[in-house]
């Protein structure tokens, strides 16, 4: 039987999933049923999820999870009141905060993720619209503006990687395919090579690089496992030959490829200034 698992926040739910979801990830052993409550800002929504919840509670028998960061205190009283084991982030941590920094906390939904620093948000939307416009080689022309140019063959993740650092970081990331002619060449392409302290190398294991080209292009050549592994040990050799830093990424999330690019490349986060 799945556990059930509830992210109760009254804003996106981002912080209580993300958390939520790293803890339970130590537990291989066990299934979990996730359910979303974000936006729970007022006493209606509470109820409703404490109703859900003790609803899990009877039909499993098993305590539900619930994983909240609730502001507003009346709101998080009602959840106390529900049968699910409340792991309540805002209350654990605030209160230690609170003792160490002899100040109040301002009890203000969305303060992380609103755009109340204009600066920052602008650089959010600057690197998004960037790492759009440099997707996938289309352009070369903004290479000389990037923070971090991805390589690798098709579908190694260059493209969520890309905005992931954008959104996340604010990180001014373009990304170019190796193809076959690149392949056959063993060597940077010239566009590249101006350039190539800022390139990096994504490569995967050609099982799964055939598992996510079978989902797009079935019965292809483009999916066949010969082809995906002459593309994979071709480009692990380019890496190799032109000194490149690379990463494999197939047991990797994306929060984990990004993290690791920008510690291995030695980029500041922007958003963290």
């Amino acid at each position: 039987m799945k556990r059930a698992v509830f992210f109760v926040s009254d804003h996106t739910g981002i912080t209580a999933e993300t958390l939520g979801r790293s803890l339970l990830a130590q537990f291989e052993g066990v299934q979990f049923n996730f359910n979303a409550w974000p936006f729970l800002d007022n006493v209606e929504k509470a109820r409703q999820a404490v109703t859900q919840i003790d609803y899990y509670a009877a039909e499993d028998g098993l305590r539900p999870l619930v994983f909240s960061t609730l502001v507003n205190p009346e709101l998080r009283s009602i959840i106390k009141e529900s049968q699910g084991l409340l792991i309540d982030f805002f209350e654990t941590f605030t209160t230690q905060l609170e003792a160490e920094l002899g100040a109040k906390p301002a009890l203000a939904v969305g303060r992380y993720h609103n755009v109340g620093n204009y600066a920052k948000y602008t650089a959010r939307i600057d690197a998004l619209n960037f790492g759009l416009a440099n997707d996938d080689g289309v352009i070369s022309s903004n290479y000389a503006a990037a923070d971090i140019i991805l390589l690798g063959v098709s579908r190694s993740g260059k493209t969520p990687t890309s905005l992931y650092l954008a959104l996340q970081y604010g990180i001014l990331a373009a990304n170019y395919p190796i193809t076959e002619d690149d392949l056959e060449m063993s060597r940077l392409p010239n566009v590249l090579r101006p350039f190539r302290e800022r390139v990096f190398g994504l490569t995967i294991d050609p099982e799964r690089l055939q598992q996510i080209r079978s989902e797009r292009l079935p019965d292809s050549r483009y999916a066949t496992f010969k082809q995906c592994e002459f593309e994979v040990r071709a480009v692990e050799g380019l890496y190799r030959s032109e000194k490149i830093k690379f990463l494999n990424t197939t047991a990797m999330s994306i929060e984990e490829i990004a993290a690791t690019i920008l510690q291995q490349a030695g980029i500041k986060r922007r958003l963290y200034n």
